[in-house]
């Protein structure tokens, strides 16, 4: 039991060695977003919800706590072996996969959307959870896998599950959380030092199986099919009066929320859209209420605070003394710009409409514990790659 203890209190001593400047950032962001959440959101949980105008506030807090609770214990905690890392990663995967068909024949629909489980009290979304489970999985794959990564099938293998997942979650009629899915696994797998030669007969075919599967999709689901299509050809010029009445009508409040915020903003809970204009106002749309309520000013601090959390955490991947921890970090970033990307580019008007959460600010449960959970990941790369440089100075100083 001392043992324990002592064991314990190294592993708390050690939290000293996280990354301050991030930690700082995060912090601040999820507060501020804190904030945005209750002033986007009182006019809805009211008027449109039935319920207290502080509901969703309340809710996001309970959500920042547990992912609090999960990031120290991730955190605190020396990362398990590799292999057993690869075993859980690939279990909670199996695990994900099951929710999401249990969702599709058990959730109602949200959205045009069956990508929710629903267990008495219990809700969440499984595809989120895919996301940062991947991340793990790729990066241990590829470790474990090193002398074999050259082999073309060694490739496949892992691009077949996760081709499984993303396959799951377009069933389930998320083309946005899909696209983002097979964004993050395709582009850690061009950072893994692999032969060119290898890569090119990996992602090729990919492309060409991908393209026969959208066609197939386009012979056997025509409707279906074509929504998404018309949401690849509708997002242009939302407030057009054709338009504004149709596809176009969140964006183009959206944009009207960008205009009516100018440079410093009308203040905090000053917004005139979020009165049910905007319907995702505590959601997809959060940034147009901060835009229209901070102003261009705060919108562009938001932005550039964004920058500076990925360099961050690139900076980790590069600075890390383990493959593993590299891979970890650059998911990570490539998973929190394409949220950011995606989700701004689509409020915006410059690519469609995909509702994706915009990270630190928008309200949900599953999204804020997996993104808490993908940024404490980093922060212990950070603290296993500076205990690593310390016992290679005292090494040193031994010889």
């Amino acid at each position: 039991m001392l043992r324990l203890l002592k064991k314990s209190f190294k592993n708390l001593q050690n939290l000293k060695y996280t990354n301050k400047l991030l930690l700082f950032i995060t912090v601040i962001l999820f507060t501020f977003g804190l904030v945005m959440i209750f002033s986007s959101s009182n006019i809805a949980a009211f008027m449109r919800y039935n319920r207290d105008p502080d509901h969703f506030f309340r809710k996001q807090l309970l959500w920042l706590a547990l992912g609090t609770a999960g990031a120290f214990c991730i955190t605190t905690f020396k990362m398990l072996k590799t292999k057993n890392y690869l075993k859980i990663s690939f279990v909670l995967l199996v695990f994900f996969a099951f929710c999401l068909v249990y969702a599709y024949f058990n959730a109602p629909d949200i959205n045009d959307s069956k990508g929710w489980v629903y267990w008495g009290p219990i809700s969440f979304q499984p595809s989120e959870f895919v996301k940062v489970v991947l991340i793990m999985y790729v990066a241990t794959f590829f470790e474990i896998k090193k002398l074999a990564k050259d082999k073309v099938f060694v490739s496949y293998f892992m691009f077949g599950i996760a081709a499984i997942e993303a396959g799951l979650v377009v069933v389930a009629n998320d083309f946005g959380t899909a696209a983002i899915i097979a964004l993050i696994v395709g582009l850690m797998y061009l950072l893994v030092p692999i032969k060119k030669t290898t890569k090119m007969k990996v992602v090729l075919p990919i492309i060409f199986l991908t393209t026969f599967v959208l066609m197939a999709y386009y012979v056997f689901d025509t409707s279906s099919f074509s929504r998404q299509i018309g949401r690849f050809t509708d997002f242009g010029n939302p407030c057009s009066e054709e338009k504004f009445y149709t596809g176009g009508n969140q964006v183009c409040n959206s944009i009207i929320a960008f205009n009516n915020g100018g440079v410093t903003g009308k203040g905090l809970g000053n917004s005139t859209q979020k009165y049910l204009y905007l319907p995702e106002s505590h959601t997809d749309f959060i940034f147009a209420i901060v835009v229209e309520e901070v102003g261009v000013v705060g919108g562009i601090t938001i932005i550039l605070l964004y920058m500076l959390v990925i360099a961050l955490i690139i900076r980790a991947g590069m600075r890390s003394t383990t493959f593993r921890g590299s891979m970890i970090c650059y998911g990570v970033a490539i998973y929190i710009f394409l949220h950011i990307a995606v989700n701004l580019g689509g409020i915006s008007g410059l690519i469609p409409l995909t509702g994706v959460p915009l990270p630190f600010l928008s309200y949900g449960g599953s999204y804020t514990i997996c993104l808490i959970g993908a940024l404490a990941m980093v922060q212990r790369v950070e603290i296993e790659t500076k205990l690593d440089k310390l016992q290679i100075k005292q090494d040193k100083k031994q010889i």
